[in-house]
């Protein structure tokens, strides 16, 4: 539809109900930095990352995704790309203008196909960041968000008629066909992926740590402080990055991962894997088996977020 380009995956925010437990976890768990607050919300940052935030966490009743952030490069971009949804009948939550959030900056809100709601931003302030040294087990950076939707084929057509996402690489079952497409907006294997679901929902957000001793390190922590630990450690076949994922205290998937594969744009062809094969879910043969109590949890709640926008 538009040849406007994301650039890249900006932050994930989610509501909760219980924020203080959610918050130290976040924190002293996950190895988030708090950096900016505002009743019932707080903005917390990947100290490697010049994003002010990565995650936002917010008070509220129940429990859902509030949003997807993207960065785009100009505020033109952001006007030609919000009149290009708005003409095909995508519905704009907040028509481009001055964000309230931390770093400030332009952009727009829509929801997507499935409801969820997106935000598209430019010009945000840069927060002062720094090198994760070796041996640090803290995120560099927000690496990917994979969402569950019902029809993954509609959703993926939708991102990439309407937000210019490409295709990496496709999970496919023999017996039950297309389970997860992998897109991506720049040299990254993927920023999103949906996986096929009972209902719309979050299946994972993953964070990427500087290599794999960081890796080991930090999934160590959190295995030490009694988080559960759904699935890993691994290594995926799609994308070639090590995993290890966890739950949060509302029970959302996180991962660890690192190594993260490159796409060489103009020689790229997406593969197709046989999710039945134990090698494509994990190289290493390292990891608890995939199973329908590790799937359960991956679909997650329904969310009650869809077409509702969020504040802010």
């Amino acid at each position: 539809m538009s040849s406007v380009q994301l650039t890249h995956l900006r932050h994930v925010d989610l509501a909760v109900p219980d924020h203080e437990r959610q918050l130290a976890f976040y924190t002293d768990v996950w190895g988030l930095t708090r950096t900016a607050d505002d009743t019932g919300v707080s903005f917390l940052a990947a100290e490697g990352s010049p994003e002010q935030y990565v995650v936002r966490l917010r008070e509220a009743d129940e429990k859902r995704l509030d949003l997807l952030a993207f960065g785009i490069a100009t505020p033109g971009d952001a006007d030609v790309l919000a009149e290009r949804l708005a003409g095909a009948g995508v519905r704009l939550i907040r028509e481009p203008g001055a964000l309230p959030t931390p770093g400030g900056g332009y952009g727009f809100r829509f929801f997507d196909v499935d409801g969820r709601t997106v935000e598209v931003s430019c010009d945000v302030a840069s927060r002062r960041h720094r090198r994760i040294e070796a041996r640090e087990p803290v995120p560099v950076r927000l690496s990917h968000v994979v969402l569950n939707a019902p029809d993954i084929g509609r959703t993926r057509a939708w991102y990439e008629r309407h937000l210019g996402f490409r295709l990496t690489d496709t999970m496919r079952s023999p017996r039950d066909g297309d389970l997860m497409y992998f897109l991506r907006i720049n040299s990254h294997h993927h920023s999103v992926a949906f996986s096929r679901g009972p209902h719309t929902s979050l299946h994972h957000i993953s964070f990427e740590l500087r290599g794999l001793d960081e890796y080991l390190r930090a999934s160590g922590r959190a295995v030490r402080s009694g988080a559960t630990r759904l699935w890993g450690p691994g290594r995926h076949l799609a994308g070639d990055n090590a995993f290890m994922y966890f739950l949060d205290p509302h029970g959302n998937t996180l991962e660890y991962t690192t190594e993260m594969e490159q796409v060489e744009e103009d020689t790229w062809h997406p593969h197709v894997y046989d999710a039945s094969q134990a090698h494509v879910t994990d190289q290493w043969g390292t990891a608890n088996p995939w199973n329908e109590l590790v799937a359960e949890e991956s679909f997650n709640d329904p969310d009650r977020g869809c077409f509702i926008a969020p504040p802010l």
